[in-house]
């Protein structure tokens, strides 16, 4: 114990809960006609849609998700494209994440297909988390007719890397005399904030495992990952303090659309970035937030992608956020270039009203 009476971070028990291809399984389990075929939810390839979700078996093309369609169907020309039924997929979802509560009240949905779990202590009284993550793989299955892959860990970091391990239908369990060796095998870009950009940075330095990060010297790291340096570090030690939070404050909300025909004038792109910054001050007002960054992107007719983004006062109000984000549309090519997409994006939100801790339970046994 802890001089504050909690347990050590490394007693926790976490699940990291994700569904198989959600979007795609779900049309699947739905029509019968779709089982064992290469499967695809997004939009139409004619239209310059985008794939939201692929089967494994589309996979297995190479089509993955945030892909063009109409390159989705070159990879795989036997795929059928399905238009999304979002109001479905959350519908599902809203059961899944019902089934988590069931099991404890320490859960932080990500997404509609995946969580995290706290079940240190849980309303099965079940003492093994590694049969907690099998329990709840079964209910997904029995209630709602889908598999889900779990990863079980002391933290929330390991715990996400574990649950893509042996997809789909996976349990992958890494307890604390396991975690060393788990980590000596992953690659640096496991780490969490390291992408492609970032990897090839710390490659150069010859960090090409995730273990290497803890033998670099503390200036080389910050100077090549700036203030992600510490967190790189812990990370690297298989160190995660974060707690499930039940009540996840959301870090930022964004619209953006990409045109079936590229739009040809700055006028009709500030128009579209005005109808976005109104949803989203819509959105604020309703949800008592505020924003201190605002981000435009533009994705130029030859795919070129930029982005724009200003740090401000707190905002909350459409007119303010408009006002923010045309500045930085004008900022773009946008008056000169066809325009493919548009996107507007608030950051670093904030509740008007002091954010809630939750405290840690006591630790049981994997």
């Amino acid at each position: 114990m802890t001089h504050d009476g909690t347990p050590p971070i490394d007693s926790r028990r976490i699940l990291h809960i994700d569904m198989d291809a959600f979007f795609a399984s779900v049309e699947q389990r739905d029509d019968p006609t779709l089982r064992g075929r290469p499967v695809a939810v997004g939009g139409e390839p004619a239209r310059r849609g985008v794939v939201a979700a692929a089967s494994y078996e589309a996979r297995r093309f190479g089509v993955r998700s945030a892909m063009p369609m109409a390159q989705a169907v070159r990879l795989c020309p036997t795929l059928v494209v399905v238009r999304p039924d979002f109001a479905r997929y959350k519908a599902v979802s809203a059961t899944v994440m019902q089934l988590f509560r069931d099991v404890t009240p320490l859960v932080e949905p990500l997404s509609l297909d995946e969580a995290y779990l706290d079940v240190t202590e849980n309303h099965w009284h079940e003492p093994i988390a590694t049969e907690v993550a099998r329990r709840v793989k079964q209910a997904i299955r029995e209630q709602v007719g889908l598999t889900a892959s779990a990863g079980v860990a002391p933290n929330k970091f390991l715990a996400k890397i574990a649950s893509g391990w042996q997809k789909p239908d996976g349990l992958t369990v890494i307890s604390p005399p396991r975690v060393e060796p788990f980590l000596q095998q992953l690659p640096v870009d496991a780490l969490w904030g390291v992408g492609p950009v970032t990897a090839a940075r710390l490659r150069t330095l010859g960090i090409d495992r995730l273990v290497d990060v803890r033998g670099c010297a503390p200036d080389t790291l910050r100077a090549a990952v700036g203030r992600l340096a510490e967190t790189l570090r812990h990370l690297a030690h298989g160190i995660d303090p974060r707690p499930v939070c039940a009540t996840r404050l959301r870090k930022s909300i964004g619209q953006e659309r990409t045109y079936a025909d590229d739009l040809q004038d700055v006028t009709a792109c500030a128009d579209e970035v005005r109808r976005m910054a109104a949803h989203l001050g819509a959105w604020m007002a309703t949800h008592g937030q505020t924003a201190r960054t605002v981000t435009v992107k533009v994705r130029y007719g030859d795919y070129r992608t930029v982005s724009r983004q200003r740090s401000m006062p707190p905002v909350h109000d459409a007119e303010q956020i408009t006002r923010y984000a045309l500045e930085l549309l004008h900022e773009t090519d946008v008056t000169t270039r066809p325009v493919r997409l548009l996107g507007v994006s608030l950051h670093r939100l904030e509740p008007r009203d002091a954010p809630h801790g939750s405290a840690e339970a006591p630790s049981l046994p994997f």
